[in-house]
């Protein structure tokens, strides 16, 4: 599975950084091993279920050290027997692209 989210923190003080708060969780997200993807609105992460889901648990744990209020926003492509999708997909689409630009 694919899962992409987005956390943030709220309620903290003025002073406080939100790239501070998503850096914690990218690096959760990275010392895990999953692969992964970050850009600049969402974290990508490919596994199975129980560790993907254990990554975004930690994530929004760490992101919580930042705020009294966490916010999270998940999407998940759920397709058993299926690994390497992270860059398959977009691999897939790029030559779609190509296709109909020939």
């Amino acid at each position: 599975m694919i899962v992409a989210f987005s956390v943030a923190p709220s309620g903290g003080s003025s002073t406080d950084s939100v790239h501070d708060a998503v850096a914690a969780a990218v690096r959760v997200v990275r010392e895990s091993g999953l692969p992964n993807r970050t850009s600049s609105m969402f974290t990508e992460v490919e596994g199975e279920w129980d560790e993907v889901m254990e990554v975004v648990r930690r994530a929004t744990e760490a992101v919580g050290a930042y705020g009294t209020r966490v916010s999270l926003v998940l999407k998940a492509d759920i397709r058993p027997g299926h690994v390497g999708e992270l860059d398959g997909k977009v691999e897939r689409l790029e030559a779609a692209i190509a296709r109909h630009e020939a």
